[in-house]
């Protein structure tokens, strides 16, 4: 027995010498890892987030993957979404407001509809230019009411309804545009009517050293203007010329040259009127005829001028201006 348990020793001897007692080291492969890289873009409804990858080399100790190296997180402010109030249902609430038409001549009458539901008290107030309440109505709620408007209202007639049930209160503007009934003969316009038409008709102006001197033959009427400074500013006449009857000049009178006297119309204020001819002086060129235009607001007189510029005559002779030269 012991023959063949030597033989046997060696031969396991020689085969475990044959495979080799030297053991290959193991050499981990790199670890791809995902990292997550963070951008915040923070708007008032979205936050959005791009990932990239990157490519982490693991040391050769056959540990354990290496762990993510994101940071710490953020935490964004919550969105907050903004809402349109709600009516407060215990309040009247108005349902119609409104007039029979869009808008109206000064003089003229028109007519206010209304309708409140929540309360059984109500009132119509009238404003004035400033937005002062100067006139009140005590009306129900709901009906009609027809109000007069006065031939020197301008602008806009407004209204102003209003609703309460005690606790409660709720009110309502209207604005009526209140037109010309007659345009202006010139733009821009003024804010105020005119009182009435324009007056188409022919019209004799002459300009002075000191001014100048215009004639309406649709009132028969003569304006002088000053240029002076002083007061008044400007004055009118009415005409006593009569043809054939009245000098057409002072024929003694011999102006130097490039100087003017007027004549018949003009000439015969001129001459009547030491004021009027001291202060104009004489004519720079003689008098021009020309088919013209004048209206008023009541108070201010606008009159087109030769050159087609249009003159502005203050109330009680305080002062004139040209408001649209050629």
């Amino acid at each position: 027995m012991k023959r063949f348990l030597f033989p046997l020793v060696l031969i396991i001897g020689l085969c475990l010498t044959a495979c080799g007692g030297v053991l290959d080291p193991v050499i981990p492969t790199p670890v791809v890892t995902q990292v997550a890289t963070v951008t915040v873009a923070a708007t008032a409804t979205s936050v959005q987030a791009t990932a990239t990858s990157t490519q982490l080399s693991a040391a050769p100790t056959g540990g354990p993957s290496p762990t993510s190296i994101i940071g710490p997180t953020r935490t964004l402010p919550p969105v907050v979404a903004s809402s349109t109030p709600r009516p407060n249902p215990n309040a009247p609430r108005i349902e119609i407001f409104t007039a029979d038409i869009a808008y109206v001549y000064p003089g003229d009458s028109l007519t206010l509809f209304w309708s409140v539901r929540g309360t059984d008290r109500a009132a119509i107030y009238r404003l004035d230019d400033e937005g002062q309440r100067n006139q009140l109505w005590n009306v129900g709620p709901d009906g009609s009411l027809t109000v007069q408007t006065a031939r020197g209202d301008r602008g806009t007639a407004q209204f102003l309804l209003t609703a309460d049930n005690g606790n409660f209160s709720a009110e309502q503007l209207l604005e009526i545009p209140l037109l010309c009934a007659h345009p202006w003969f010139f733009a821009p316009a003024p804010e105020a009517c005119p009182a009435g038409p324009e007056a188409d008709d022919v019209q004799i102006e002459q300009v002075f050293e000191g001014g100048r001197m215009i004639y309406l033959a649709a009132e028969d009427r003569v304006y002088v203007l000053f240029g002076d400074g002083l007061d008044p500013a400007w004055t009118s006449f009415e005409n006593r010329y009569v043809g054939g009857e009245s000098a057409e000049e002072d024929t003694n009178f011999v102006p130097p040259p490039g100087r003017y006297q007027p004549v018949r119309i003009l000439g015969l204020i001129w001459r009547a009127s030491d004021p009027v001819r001291n202060r104009l002086a004489l004519g720079l060129e003689p008098e021009v005829t020309y088919e013209g235009a004048a209206q008023s607001d009541g108070q201010t007189v606008y009159i087109r001028a030769s050159d087609g510029s249009v003159l502005q005559l203050q109330p009680n002779g305080r002062g004139w201006s040209v408001l649209a030269p050629p």
